[in-house]
C-alpha cells in the first residue's frame, strides 16, 4: 500500500502538471503552425505512453523512494560489479558489454508496432489479402501467427531429426478432475522417461507466460491443479545447458534448401554480487534488472518473482544470481545479435530439421546448447520450442542496435513473410480467413491470463 500511495502522490504532484504544461505550450507554439490534426496525434502518443507506464510502473524508483525518500530520485541506478570472464556457461562473456536498455525497449508496445501495422496494411493492399502471412506455414493453424500449439510443431519434426528435440509429453486438463489430472501428469512424465527437475509450460503460450521449472511430484501436482480446465499443458525435459539462442530459418517455396538468417543469444536476467548488498538491493541498483523490478520482486501478475530467501541473500563478489527461469524479453533478458556464428554446418543442420517438417518455411527455433563452439558445428543442442509466422528475429531486441536498425530488420522480415505467403498462394494454398486469425489471437490472450505465474 505504501508503494501505491507513493506512486499516486508522484503522479498527482509531478507527472500530471508536467503533462498539462506540455500539452498547452506545445499546442500554442508549434501546433498552431502545423495544424491541429498534429495535436490529436500528439495526444494519442501521450495517452499510449501513459497507459504503458501505468501497466508497467517504475518499481525500482518507487522502492528507492520508500527506502530513502524523495532525495533518492536524483541518484541514478548504478551498474553492478564487472562480470567475471565466464558469466553464462557456454555463452560468450558479457564482460565489457553494456547491459543498458535499448532504444526500442523503452517504447510502449502499442506504440512501437505502429510502423509495422502500417506496412502490414500496405502489403495487404498490394497482395490483396490481410491474412496472407498465414500461408508462411500452411499446415500450421493460421501459419503460426497466434494461438498455435507447441506440440504440433514438435510433432512435425520427423525421422532422425527428432533426436534434436527435448523430450516432451502433453496433457489436456479435464473438467473438474484435478486429482485425476495430477496423477495422470505424473504417470505421463514417467512413461516418457522424464525425471525431475522438468519444465512445465502451456501448449499455447507467449513470452514465457505459465512456464515454470518443476522439482518434484508435489510441485507438478500443484502446477496441474492451478492450470485452467480444458487447456493443454506440456511437460518437457529440463536441458541443463545454460546456453540459449533463437535461430531464425527461412526457405522460399520451391527452393530445395533454406538458410539460417539470424542467430540471437539470450542471456537470462541476473545480477552480480559485490559481497555487500542483498539481491534485492542489487536489483534496484542495476539498470536492466531495475527496469523489470516489479516482476523480479513479485509485484506484478503473471510472474512469481524471486523468492524472499534469495532477495535477502548477499552474494559473494562476482557471483551471478539468476533472477528468472524464463528467458523472455518480458522479464528483461538480454539479447545479443550473433549472426557471426552462422556457419554452413549450422545452416545445414537446421535446414535438415526444417525440411523434415512438411511445408515449414518460416520460423524461429529456440534452443539450449552446450557451447557456442559446438553450436557453430551444428552439435550439442536441443530444441525446446519452435515458432512460426508470429515469431520475430529477436536480434532486433539487442540493446546495442539503433532504433532505425531495429525497424529495418523487422520491416524486412515482414516483407519476407508476405512474399512467402504469396508464393504459397500461387501453389494453390488458401490463406486463413481474418476471423480465424482473430479467434486464434483471442484464445491465446484469454488463456495467458489464466495460466499459473511463470518463474
Amino acid at each position: 500500500m505504501a508503494i501505491l500511495a507513493t506512486m499516486t502522490t508522484l503522479t498527482a504532484t509531478i507527472y500530471l502538471p508536467a503533462l498539462l504544461w506540455l500539452v498547452i505550450h506545445f499546442a500554442e507554439g508549434v501546433l498552431s503552425a502545423t495544424g491541429y490534426w498534429t495535436l490529436i496525434v500528439a495526444i494519442a502518443v501521450l495517452v499510449a505512453i501513459t497507459i504503458g507506464a501505468a501497466q508497467s510502473p517504475f518499481w525500482s524508483v518507487l522502492h528507492r523512494v520508500r527506502r530513502s525518500g524523495l532525495t533518492s530520485l536524483v541518484a541514478r541506478a548504478r551498474t553492478a560489479v564487472e562480470l567475471p570472464s565466464t558469466s553464462h556457461v557456454g555463452m560468450p562473456s558479457l564482460r565489457g558489454l553494456s547491459s543498458r536498455i535499448g532504444q526500442a525497449e523503452w517504447i510502449p508496445s502499442k506504440l512501437f508496432y505502429v510502423p509495422l501495422a502500417v506496412q502490414w496494411m500496405w502489403l495487404s493492399l498490394r497482395h490483396g489479402s490481410l491474412s496472407l502471412p498465414t500461408l508462411a506455414n500452411p499446415l500450421i493453424e493460421v501459419g503460426g501467427l497466434w494461438g498455435e500449439s507447441k506440440k504440433v510443431y514438435l510433432d512435425m519434426v520427423s525421422g532422425e531429426e527428432h533426436r534434436w528435440l527435448a523430450r516432451y509429453v502433453t496433457l489436456t486438463r479435464g473438467e473438474s478432475d484435478r486429482v485425476g489430472d495430477s496423477r495422470r501428469a505424473v504417470e505421463l512424465s514417467r512413461e516418457a522417461g522424464l525425471t525431475f527437475p522438468l519444465v512445465a509450460k502451456p501448449d499455447v503460450g507467449w513470452q514465457g507466460y505459465g512456464v515454470r521449472p518443476i522439482a518434484s511430484e508435489p510441485e507438478l501436482r500443484a502446477y496441474v491443479d492451478a492450470f485452467p480446465e480444458s487447456a493443454t499443458l506440456m511437460l518437457q525435459e529440463m536441458i541443463a545447458w545454460e546456453g540459449e539462442a533463437g535461430i531464425f530459418y527461412v526457405r522460399q517455396p520451391g527452393e530445395e534448401k533454406g538458410k539460417v538468417i539470424s542467430v540471437t543469444l539470450r542471456y537470462f536476467p541476473h545480477v552480480v554480487g559485490d559481497g555487500v548488498r542483498t539481491v534485492h538491493d542489487l536489483i534496484l541498483a542495476d539498470q536492466r534488472a531495475s527496469w523489470k523490478a516489479g516482476l523480479h520482486l513479485g509485484l506484478q501478475e503473471g510472474h512469481g518473482g524471486v523468492s524472499a530467501e534469495t532477495l535477502g541473500h548477499i552474494p559473494e563478489t562476482g557471483e551471478i544470481v539468476r533472477l528468472s527461469f524464463i528467458g523472455s524479453i518480458r522479464v528483461g533478458s538480454l539479447y545479443r545479435d550473433a549472426d557471426e556464428y552462422i556457419t554452413p554446418e549450422l545452416t545445414a543442420r537446421f535446414d535438415a530439421i526444417s525440411r523434415s517438417m512438411p511445408e515449414f518455411h518460416y520460423g524461429r527455433y529456440d534452443v539450449r546448447f552446450a557451447s557456442v563452439e559446438r553450436l557453430r558445428e551444428g552439435k550439442d543442442f536441443r530444441i525446446i520450442e519452435i515458432n512460426g509466422a508470429g515469431s520475430e528475429p529477436i536480434s532486433a531486441w539487442d540493446p546495442e542496435m539503433m532504433l532505425w536498425q531495429v525497424y529495418a530488420r523487422l520491416l524486412r522480415q515482414q516483407r519476407l513473410l508476405f512474399e512467402i505467403g504469396a508464393r504459397n498462394r500461387a501453389r494453390g494454398w488458401k490463406p486463413a480467413g481474418l476471423l480465424a486469425v482473430l479467434r486464434a489471437a483471442r484464445r491465446q490472450t484469454r488463456l495467458i491470463g489464466r495460466y499459473p505465474p511463470s518463474s
